[in-house]
C-alpha cells in the first residue's frame, strides 16, 4: 500500500473508531448527558461506600434477623427490611424499561404530556405544571450551587399513572415486599447537582435507570443538621466538611441498574451526580 493510501486508510479507521465510541456513549447514557455548561465541581462519588451491596440476597435474608452462634458472643446482625439500608444488584432485568427511558424515546412518547414539577426542598411546597418536552429542553441543567431549594424545579413523583401506564407496565420492581404494604411508583428525571434535602417517610426502593445518584442516610434516632430550603449540593459543600467522622451519614453512590432499599423513617438526602433517570417503589 502506498504511503499516502495507508495514511488515508488509518485516518478512516481512526474516524470510525471515534464515531463508534461516541455512539456507545450516547447509548450508554440514553442521550441524557448533553453538551453545555459543566456540573458543579462538588459532584463526586464518596471516598468509600458505607452501604452494603448484595447481588445474592434472598427474601428470607431481607426480612429475617441473622443470629450468630452463641459461642461467638457477638450481637446478631439486624435484618435489612426494618433496620438498615442495602443496595440490591441483579435481582430484576429492566433492560426493556431502560431502553424506553432514553431521552429520544421519552420525548417521542410523552413530549406533549403535562408533568407536575415540585420544588427541591424538604417539604416540596410549590408545584408547577408544564409540558414534559419544555422541562427536558429548558430546565434540565446542572444545579446552580447558590440556588435555594424552592427556586429549583424537580420532576419526581406526581406522575399521572394513567398517562404513563404504557411506560410503567414494562418496569419490574424488586421482588421483595413487606407484609401489610402496597407498592406505588414514583418516576423522575433530574439534572446534575439536583436532589432533595433530608426528609423521611415510609420504606421503599429506588432504582437508577441512567446516571448516578449519591445517597446520604441517617437512622431515625439521629436527626441530621440541615436547612430544609438549602439544596443537598449546598449542604455537601457547606455542612458536610464540618461534620466529625462519627456524625457523618451512611453514604453511597447508586449506579445505573442498582436499587437502594431504605427502611421506614430513615432520614435521607439525594444528589444526582449526572443527569439521572430513576424510579422509586414506595411501600405504604
Amino acid at each position: 500500500m502506498a504511503p499516502g493510501a495507508r495514511l488515508l486508510f488509518l485516518l478512516a479507521v481512526w474516524t470510525l473508531a471515534a464515531l463508534a465510541r461516541h455512539g456507545a456513549g450516547k447509548a450508554g447514557d440514553g442521550g441524557w448527558q448533553r453538551p453545555g455548561p459543566g456540573a458543579p465541581a462538588a459532584l463526586a462519588e464518596e471516598h468509600r461506600c458505607a452501604v452494603e451491596r448484595r447481588g445474592d440476597l434472598s427474601y428470607s435474608e431481607f426480612v429475617q434477623q441473622y443470629v450468630r452462634p452463641l459461642a461467638l458472643a457477638t450481637p446478631p446482625t439486624p435484618h435489612y427490611a426494618f433496620s438498615r439500608p442495602v443496595i440490591l444488584q441483579g435481582l430484576t432485568d429492566n433492560s426493556r424499561f431502560r431502553a424506553l427511558c432514553s431521552r429520544e424515546r421519552l420525548l417521542a412518547s410523552f413530549g406533549d404530556s403535562v408533568v407536575r414539577l415540585s420544588t427541591a426542598n424538604t417539604y416540596s411546597y410549590r408545584k408547577v405544571d408544564l409540558p414534559f418536552q419544555e422541562y427536558v429542553e429548558h430546565l434540565l441543567y446542572p444545579q446552580d450551587p447558590t440556588s435555594l431549594g424552592n427556586d429549583t424545579l424537580y420532576f419526581f413523583g406526581d406522575n399521572n399513572f394513567s398517562e404513563w401506564a404504557s411506560l410503567f407496565q414494562h418496569y419490574s420492581p424488586p421482588p421483595f415486599s413487606l407484609l401489610g404494604t402496597t407498592a406505588a411508583y414514583s418516576f423522575g428525571i433530574a439534572g446534575a447537582g439536583s436532589g432533595v434535602p433530608f426528609h423521611w417517610h415510609g420504606p421503599g426502593f429506588s432504582e437508577v435507570i441512567y446516571g448516578r445518584k449519591r445517597w446520604f442516610l441517617y437512622p431515625p434516632e439521629k436527626t441530621p443538621d440541615f436547612h430544609p430550603n438549602k439544596t443537598t449540593l449546598a449542604w455537601l459543600q457547606d455542612m458536610y466538611p464540618t461534620l466529625a467522622p462519627s456524625a457523618r451519614p451512611l453514604e453511597c453512590t447508586v449506579q445505573a441498574g442498582e436499587v437502594l432499599y431504605f427502611p421506614d423513617r430513615w432520614w435521607h438526602a439525594t444528589l444526582n451526580l449526572d443527569t439521572s433517570v430513576f424510579i422509586s417503589t414506595f411501600l405504604s
